[in-house]
């Protein structure tokens, strides 16, 4: 049984179509077949159903699969860590997180402390933590708790407070805190329909009482923002970003509404230099910031002289959904 045999068979199995792995894999159809029917006889059993041209993946098959992943999945974590040791390269990081509106700025100050380190990010939502599991990332960060699966571990960088985004010369623009009950009559804006965070925010506004009329929707922090300040409506928002003459964070009084982002890793895989460095790295920047945020609480930004009401901007439907 040789490694190209089982590399072309996961391709074959996930595809279950000759020619387009053929395709993929580079190499002839003809040779791949020939491949293919010398690991069966290996095994002693067909992994595939045939019916003309077409293919299934069968039992025995889809047995087979399972510990082939696992063994070229071993073998690529031996090759990473023995490069490593070799010296062969400086490390490389497969990142999963749900936003980058938290990760940019640190994720700068690490490339340019450690620019041989190579990144690649993906956005993913609720699978992060399957996405670590399956060793399909490196390390993740996430708002959402863990689900006890096994060898996942988490180490929580970030406790962010929610607020209660206003445009300036909004009704409640003035106020230092706020319970969230008081705005139960407002038009929201929120995040669309199953996004973790707005799974979250939604939460939080069962335990105030509120039923809030959704206006509108987005998928993005930034966009939320910038609907709040063209008057559209109101948002619970987190922290990052600056305060600005047209915009609002008003802290939350009850219920308390916070958010814990953590980092995840598999303590069953093998972990790269670079990977725990940044993990590392992360911990102790968010640290840092608290600490500034301490000692230099943001500035509420106040209402110019004269502006008591919400700016016309845009018109409202205030019974639209």
């Amino acid at each position: 049984m040789e490694l190209l045999q089982l590399r072309y068979f996961r391709t074959v199995a996930r595809m279950e179509h000759m020619t387009k792995a053929a395709a993929e894999l580079l190499v002839a159809q003809p040779a791949l077949s020939k491949t293919i029917s010398r690991l069966e006889a290996d095994l002693g059993v067909p992994l595939f159903d045939r019916h003309g041209k077409q293919i299934r993946l069968n039992e025995f098959g889809r047995a087979f699969l399972k510990k082939v992943d696992m063994a070229l999945a071993l073998l690529e974590e031996g090759k990473q860590e023995v490069a490593e040791l070799a010296g062969m390269e400086q490390g490389s990081i497969h990142l999963a997180t749900w936003t980058l509106e938290r990760l940019s700025e640190p994720i700068g100050k690490f490339v340019a402390q450690y620019p041989e380190v190579r990144f690649r990010i993906t956005q993913a939502a609720d699978e992060i933590e399957q996405m670590v599991e399956a060793g399909a990332a490196d390390i993740g960060f996430t708002p959402m708790p863990l689900e006890g699966r096994a060898g996942i571990n988490g180490m929580t960088v970030l406790r962010e407070s929610l607020y209660l985004g206003v445009a300036n010369g909004h009704r409640l623009a003035s106020r230092k805190s706020i319970r969230l009950e008081e705005a139960a009559g407002e038009p929201f804006i929120g995040y669309k329909e199953g996004f973790p965070f707005q799974r979250m925010n939604e939460r939080f506004l069962r335990e105030a009482g509120i039923a809030p009329n959704f206006i509108c929707r987005a998928d993005e922090p930034s966009s939320i923002v910038s609907l709040v300040k063209t008057g559209l409506g109101v948002a619970m928002v987190g922290s990052c970003g600056p305060q600005s003459a047209d915009y609002r964070r008003i802290p939350i009084e009850h219920p308390v509404c916070r958010r814990d982002f953590q980092v995840v890793w598999n303590e069953n895989k093998y972990l790269s230099k670079a990977a725990v460095r940044f993990r590392d790295f992360l911990a102790d920047y968010f640290k840092e910031e608290e600490a500034r945020e301490a000692k230099n609480p943001p500035v509420q930004v106040q209402s110019p002289a004269g502006s008591h009401q919400r700016p016309p901007v845009i018109r409202r439907d205030r019974a639209a959904t």
